[in-house]
């Protein structure tokens, strides 16, 4: 590609004059509000063309009038001297990926019709229409380029043989394990295939047939195999030891098997989520994933870059003496190194090590987390990461340094006044150090004590970082100091940190959470008396904990957490992982009831207590939230449940996400003001 389309010159010209007006001085910006979050624009994963010149990407906006959000294509040249929208409509298109001929760009998209599935399209980068070259009845959720630009390998659902559409709904028939997953309801019979698009005459024909859903695809670099990854076994459900397999991109071709092993070879749980599908060496020798820890760890253990021999065999682990956890794994031009990222203690940075475990290099600075990448030509590296006060946004990494290929975010940055979190050190009730993040709001003055909320991450092994969290600035705009604390239990600091908690909550991390909040009044930042605390997921939970723990609260926010674990058990989607940690509730009762000390315990909680959740979340179903809001009013504690209707477990209509933040601001401005 060499030049921009004229149907798209007059945005570029737009684009470039609005770059260079003048940002306001910082005394002239305005506070944060709640309406804000509507102009927060995110930035997606960035994938540079095969010749080096150019950078595409997502942009995804909020449509404030039809309470939904929406994404287009656009494309940066690497010098940073022109920017275009390459798509313009009213539906989505994401994921776009350069054919390796660099002619064309694919993407998915539903096109016209709203209630449509996502699709391939394809459109010349140069100029014209895009084109959409699939219509598959359940649609594209993933794809990959074969080498020779004229094949592609798609995943899409399909349905058992006999089990096509009911025109009137039947009754739902459940006889696997697991039978709900959050973001799609009860599970049917249909499972995700690979399917090879021959784009010459747009056939697709499918090329597995495996016990179990089928998903994250990469096509070998010689365009041999297609790698992609599964569970094996008479009953997949029963386990979570996720395997890489290849197959030859041919119909009839039979699968093999690459990895060995007991443990999560590949681990969805953080490759899937991460995009860190399975990745090739250059000379298709070798692949390249996420491998999770032993099973009976559940989440509480190490995920690290593993690499495999593409004939098969055990992996061998360049990054596991750092402690840490790694994602994203991608080989290097020459195949020497691999590229990932790497969290650590508050931060996550891209690095790169030898294949043979030496040579480590942290090729970004912490104090702001990386969450994707992408390695081009002659050395070239693109990276979307983000601080505590800027949005995720694209940049070239040259030299150690980052030059900002994306400004998605500039105006909304020019025009109001965004916090910075300080890193800060405290030390736990047995001696042990701990660090969290501290924001302070706008016009922060020494010696005066705020009002002062702990916000407490999910996870449950997951850390506060230095990431653009607009929570976080919009409660600080409104007066209040935020704190983030990470204590035992969090990632960031290696394993043994992660795990202490496993299957013994409470007994750790809420003594850590309350030596934030008696450190932070020692320091003389805190009001002891105008406390709150608060958390969504896994943070609910502690939350629910330490109020059901200490009194010295006024207020807290209470998101989608658990607190009856039997009440959990067969409702949400996660019994593979309960059972690692606390048994089986019939062979072992005290565990679960150990656990559930929030709810058998709230005739302790004084707290007033908002409860939030979504109505069709299947990882912490409703349930718990309804619970916890009973027995708080049964014992004549303040409390309110809110209930968000056709939502799961993360809040994404736009409308329902400002609610939950105007929410989270009166119930603290009742009770802490």
């Amino acid at each position: 590609m060499s030049k921009i389309p004229k149907r798209l010159l007059l945005l570029v010209i737009l684009i470039g004059a609005t770059a260079a007006q003048p940002t306001h001085a910082a005394e002239e910006r305005r506070r944060l509000t709640v309406d804000d979050l509507s102009a927060v624009k995110q930035v997606s994963v960035p994938q540079i063309s095969p010749d080096g010149n150019w950078v595409a990407y997502a942009i995804t906006e909020v449509d404030v009038k039809a309470d939904t959000h929406r994404s287009d294509i656009w494309l940066t040249r690497w010098d940073g001297s022109e920017t275009a929208q390459l798509t313009a409509t009213l539906q989505s298109e994401h994921s776009p990926r350069w054919s390796p001929d660099g002619k064309q760009l694919a993407f998915l998209s539903p096109g016209t019709d709203p209630e449509a599935v996502d699709q391939l399209w394809l459109v010349d980068p140069s100029g014209g229409e895009p084109e959409r070259v699939t219509s598959l009845p359940n649609g594209v959720t993933d794809f990959d380029w074969a080498p020779d630009s004229r094949r592609l390998v798609l995943i899409s659902a399909v349905e058992p043989e006999g089990s096509g559409a009911e025109s009137t709904p039947g009754p739902i028939v459940i006889d696997r394990l697991l039978f709900k997953r959050d973001g799609y309801g009860y599970l049917g019979k249909a499972r995700s295939r690979l399917h090879l698009l021959d784009l010459a005459d747009r056939s697709v024909s499918l090329l597995t047939d495996g016990p179990h859903d089928e998903i994250m695809p990469s096509f070998s670099p010689d365009g041999k195999r297609i790698a992609y990854v599964t569970k094996l076994g008479e009953d997949p459900d029963r386990h979570e030891n996720w395997d890489i397999l290849t197959i030859a991109p041919k119909r009839g071709a039979r699968p093999k098997r690459v990895t060995e092993g007991d443990r999560m070879e590949c681990d969805p749980v953080w490759g899937w989520s991460w995009g860190s599908n399975p990745a090739w060496s250059p000379d298709s020798r070798r692949i390249a994933c996420i491998q999770g820890g032993a099973p009976e760890l559940s989440w509480f253990s190490l995920q690290q870059v593993a690499i495999f021999s593409a004939k098969g065999g055990r992996g061998k682990l360049p990054t596991a003496t750092l402690d840490r956890n790694t994602t994203r794994p991608q080989f290097s031009n020459d195949g020497s190194r691999v590229f990932f990222i790497l969290e650590d203690d508050q931060s996550a940075v891209l690095a790169s090590i030898a294949t043979d475990g030496s040579g480590l290099q942290r090729l970004t600075l912490p104090g702001r987390t990386v969450s994707a990448y992408d390695v081009g030509p002659d050395g070239k590296i693109a990276v979307l990461s983000s601080t505590s006060e800027s949005p995720p946004e694209i940049s070239a990494l040259e030299d150690g340094k980052l030059r900002p290929l994306t400004r998605a975010n500039a105006e909304l940055l020019a025009s109001v006044q965004m916090s910075k979190a300080e890193a800060v050190s405290y030390p736990g009730a047995d001696g042990t150090e701990l660090h969290g993040l501290l924001m302070k709001p706008p016009g922060f003055r020494e010696g005066v004590r705020y009002p002062t909320v702990l916000r407490l991450h999910g996870g449950p092994v997951a850390q506060w970082q230095h990431a653009f969290d607009f929570s976080w600035q919009v409660i600080a705009a409104q007066g209040y100091v935020v704190f983030g604390p990470n204590p035992r239990g969090s990632s960031g600091r290696g394993e043994a940190f992660q795990k202490v908690i496993f299957g013994d909550w409470g007994n750790a991390d809420v003594p850590d959470v309350l030596a934030a909040a008696d450190h932070l009044v020692a320091i003389g930042i805190a009001d002891e008396k105008r406390l709150g605390v608060g958390g969504w997921s896994s943070g609910s939970m502690l939350t629910n904990y330490t109020i059901a723990s200490d009194t010295r609260f006024r207020a807290a926010t209470s998101g989608a957490g658990v607190s009856n674990m039997l009440a959990g058990f067969g409702t949400d989607e996660w019994w593979q992982d309960w059972e690692a940690e606390l048994g089986l509730p019939w062979e072992t009762p005290e565990n679960w009831l150990r656990v559930s000390y929030p709810f058998l315990h709230a005739d302790r909680i004084e707290t007033p207590t908002l409860f939030l959740c979504g109505a069709e979340d299947h990882n912490v179903p409703v349930i718990h939230s309804e619970q916890m809001y009973m027995a708080l009013k049964r014992l004549g504690v303040p409390t309110q449940l809110i209930v968000y209707p056709g939502q799961s477990h993360g809040i994404s209509r736009p409308s329902f996400q400002r609610d939950v933040l105007r929410r989270y601001l009166a119930w603290y401005d009742q009770w802490l003001r």
